[in-house]
């Protein structure tokens, strides 16, 4: 039986949060062992190689690009080098599936940030979506809280970065290839924390971490390529909610690897969180149902 586009965007997002959840995992198995500017930097050498022969391959690799891109690259570019320092701080110091779980309000924040930046239309029971899902970020975070944890505020600033890394995504035109952004990106995270790398004294590797990093930097690659392959496939409105397994993922191996299981406000925070982010996901597909029955008027404009 042939297998639908909706199914196998479904199983593309699927991919992609397992590939990124255990590239997490794998970094934070090397907390505390390597430092992090020199595990990004040699992430960033493998990737950087290996999604440069993909672009090469998928003849992605061109400097004809309108001059507006150039600067949304740019800006796009350091929010990446942001996200990556905010979030892995936040990972080496935090459980993986707490961390995970401040990551799921991004739906919230990108469509929050979209209204006020781009001027998108967004309706009360949308709005309150997002409120009601910030309110669950505060559960997890729980600021001024005995258990509160100071890095869970580099866990928002990651969202912060990826929010605005998503933001400028959208404002490239469809001239510039996926893959370069991608490959752009990776040349600028290894060239920048291999500078800031030079600062601190560089740990020799044993087989164990050289194998962790070769297997996380192969996970993002694959995180990336999976990322790109499911916005080409299947309707959004379906394959969307897909991307929240990545907290089961997170639950799972956070439990298997490191013997950590949030308690349960932490855990009521994360499905209220993803609880709104499919309340959207639900009424974005609603209204993007009514649209498409609207009847198209052929007559005379006045």
């Amino acid at each position: 039986m042939a297998r639908s586009d909706n199914l196998t965007g479904a199983l593309l997002m699927m991919a992609s949060m397992a590939a990124f959840t255990l590239n997490d995992t794998m970094m934070k198995m090397l907390a505390g062992e390597i430092p992090l500017f020199q595990l990004l930097f040699l992430r960033g050498v493998i990737t950087t190689i290996t999604v440069g022969g993909m672009a090469w391959k998928m003849q992605a690799l061109t400097l004809r690009l309108p001059a507006r891109d150039l600067f949304f690259i740019g800006l796009r570019t350091v929010a990446e080098i942001g996200a990556a320092y905010f979030f892995l701080t936040a990972l080496f110091n935090m459980p993986l599936a707490n961390v995970t779980a401040i990551l799921q309000a991004l739906p919230l924040t990108i469509s929050l940030m979209a209204a006020l930046v781009f001027k998108e239309a967004i309706g009360w029971r949308r709005l309150s979506a997002i409120l009601v899902g910030f309110v669950g970020v505060l559960l997890i975070v729980r600021p001024g809280a005995e258990g509160f944890n100071s890095y869970s505020l580099y866990g928002l600033a990651a969202v912060a970065f990826v929010t605005l890394r998503d933001l400028t995504t959208r404002k490239l035109s469809a001239q510039t290839p996926s893959m370069l952004v991608t490959w752009v990106t990776s040349i600028a995270i290894m060239v920048v924390f291999g500078l800031a790398s030079l600062n601190r004294d560089w740990v020799a590797m044993d087989l164990r971490a050289g194998a962790l990093t070769l297997g996380a930097s192969l996970m993002i690659i694959g995180g990336y390529l999976f990322s790109v392959m499911v916005m080409r496939v299947g309707e959004i409105s379906f394959v969307a909610p897909f991307r929240y397994t990545g907290l089961i993922w997170a639950l799972v191996l956070g439990w298997l690897v490191f013997g950590e299981w949030p308690d349960a406000v932490t855990l009521t925070g994360a499905a209220i969180v993803v609880g709104s982010g499919l309340f959207m996901l639900y009424r974005e597909a609603q209204l993007g149902r009514k649209l498409r029955r609207m009847p198209t008027s052929h007559g005379p404009k006045p």
